[in-house]
């Protein structure tokens, strides 16, 4: 099987490029920018797409691809639909013609935040920002697309690839006696490599008839707070880390306060056993030190 990767040069791409190097599949990744490891592919461009898709005829389209600076999208917004909303219906339509499955990754920003309990899948939906609409919006135009789709949404995502919240507060911990961080913010952390290592199982596995809406992070519950907290010990800093209140760090962007997922249904369709947070961020400080 053919597997195309668009977004490859991100945190998850990365990921996904360790995950299947053992797998039995033909795995093409691409990103906008070619490099060593990379096809260059622009992703809003639908001719280049269904060129793509042909060329390497594809089986399956994995994409990886996001804006995800969720402040300068509320000042960016065109850029963050083109990427979010216009390029998933582009790679959807391509799926659908070449009969390919389009496996999609979203997010927990297309929920409000206002719930008390973990979201499922089929819960409404109401984005609190730019990047959430860009998101839901995307998610809307593949499902009206025709095409087979798996949509991921996930959370808190982190690796040792790219920037995010993890490598911010390692280098912070490491580099300040204190620091300030939001714990009126709950969710759930995301290490990259275990959402990769599951899409690949799946690929590997052949279920790909199990199309649909899926939520996926690491297991447990906890707040900004208190990853920052965790990630500090692990490293062994001794920065002093202080919970704060939401409205003491004015962002551009609204986030959702609540954002835990409900994962029932793709630990019971894909039969899979997913880590708890705080055990895959050891895995991720280990591989950060070697």
């Amino acid at each position: 099987m053919n597997v195309l990767v668009t977004g490859a040069s991100g945190q998850l791409g990365r990921s996904l490029r360790d995950s299947a190097v053992n797998s039995p599949h033909h795995f093409i990744f691409s990103d906008l920018v070619q490099d060593e490891c990379t096809v260059s592919l622009d992703i809003a461009d639908p001719v280049a797409v269904a060129e793509a898709v042909k060329a390497y005829e594809a089986d399956v389209i994995v994409n990886c691809a996001a804006y995800t600076d969720v402040n300068r999208a509320e000042s960016d917004a065109g850029k963050a639909a083109l990427i979010n909303s216009y390029a998933p219906s582009v790679l959807a339509g391509a799926a659908r013609d070449a009969g390919a499955l389009l496996m999609h990754i979203s997010t927990d920003y297309v929920f409000d935040g206002n719930a008390c309990v973990p979201y499922r899948e089929d819960d409404p939906t109401s984005p609190v920002s730019v990047y959430g609409k860009t998101k839901l919006d995307g998610e809307l135009n593949i499902k009206e697309s025709g095409c087979r789709y798996m949509i991921f949404r996930t959370a808190w995502l982190y690796s040792n690839y790219g920037k995010n919240f993890y490598k911010t507060m390692e280098a912070l911990t490491a580099d300040k006696p204190q620091i300030k961080v939001v714990a009126d913010q709950v969710g759930t952390p995301t290490f990259a490599g275990d959402l990769a290592d599951t899409l690949v199982e799946i690929i590997n596995n052949g279920m790909l008839d199990k199309t649909g809406i899926y939520h996926f992070t690491n297991e447990g519950v906890c707040s900004w707070y208190d990853f920052a907290k965790e990630i500090c010990d692990s490293f062994g800093h001794l920065c002093n880390v202080i919970p704060c209140r939401t409205e003491d760090f004015p962002t551009p962007a609204a986030r959702p306060h609540y954002s835990v997922l409900d994962k029932t249904r793709v630990k019971n369709t894909f039969g899979i056993d997913i880590p708890h947070w705080k055990d895959s961020l050891k895995v991720c400080v280990m591989d950060f030190k070697k």
